[in-house]
């Protein structure tokens, strides 16, 4: 299914309450936009993640549905709230309280791209803001609701892996000394946003294919995982971010020769992770 704001892959069957969503691998960027701004392409495309669709594309051959963003991030961020606007942005917008991530200039739109680049000359209007909103995000949460809504009718549960990528040097400063640095951080906000028993099978699974795992350091999950993760209700949502110096050269934003062996290890990986939202009576016995 393709529509303007996103991409859903469905499986020939459902056969499992996992959902995989990737928010922040869109890539078609509005001529107008490119024009408007004060970067360059390989510039705005540095807040992307790249690839991250492709890289789990095998999720529908495993029984479960893929949904993927079409609209970059720099042009409007899927996972942050549409209240999160930014005043030092967009024209009209009062500053009314100290959203660390809005203040910081990564908004619904973003005001800047990694290392803080500026996007922007000046200031948007709100219209145009609102316009995003309406184009972009509220199709993408629709769809992705309707997938929760789909795995808690068939299943009796969901669980969103909200699947993303960071910057090989975003652990630089948070890495204790003499630790590994990790691959994949796990996010689930410190436990609030998915049962422990199910981060603990999808850790497993990540581990046991040879990648080093941590969890909600430095990335603990943003809207996503705040909004839709409710354990109390069998909604679990676990961000995924994946090293990108893994599987693509973040320079040159060109895969590694090694991409078809990280997809693959991947798609094993979703096959596993596929497999914890099958029996629906050992779920809801320990739920």
């Amino acid at each position: 299914m393709l529509s303007d704001a996103y991409h859903l892959a469905k499986p020939d069957a459902r056969t499992t309450s996992v959902i995989f969503a990737s928010p922040h691998s869109g890539r078609d960027y509005p001529p107008a936009f490119l024009q408007s701004v004060a970067l360059d392409k390989a510039e705005i495309r540095s807040s992307e993640d790249a690839f991250v669709d492709l890289l789990y594309g095998d999720a529908p051959s495993h029984g479960a549905p893929l949904l993927t963003a079409r609209a970059p991030r720099a042009y409007l961020d899927l996972n942050r709230g549409p209240e999160e606007l930014d005043a030092a942005l967009i024209a009209g917008v009062r500053r009314v309280s100290q959203n660390p991530r809005v203040a910081s200039g990564l908004g619904v739109v973003p005001r800047v791209v990694a290392n803080g680049r500026a996007i922007y000359r000046g200031k948007l209007s709100l219209e145009e803001v609102h316009h995003r909103i309406a184009t972009y995000w509220r199709p993408y949460h629709d769809a992705l609701q309707m997938l929760i809504d789909e795995s808690h009718s068939q299943f009796g549960r969901a669980i969103l892996i909200d699947c993303h990528s960071m910057p090989h040097q975003a652990l630089e400063n948070v890495i204790q000394s003499g630790n590994e640095r990790p691959d994949v951080v796990l996010g689930d906000r410190f436990g609030a946003s998915a049962s422990p028993a199910i981060v603990e099978q999808v850790e497993a699974i990540f581990k046991s294919a040879g990648l080093k795992v941590a969890r909600n350091m430095p990335f603990a999950g943003a809207y996503i995982a705040q909004h839709y993760g409710r354990p109390s209700r069998r909604q679990h949502t676990i961000q995924v971010e994946l090293d990108r110096a893994l599987y693509m050269n973040e320079t040159t934003l060109e895969p590694v020769a090694d991409f078809e062996e990280v997809r693959a290890t991947l798609s094993d990986v979703i096959g596993q992770i596929a497999e914890i939202g099958r029996d629906r009576q050992a779920a809801l016995a320990a739920e």
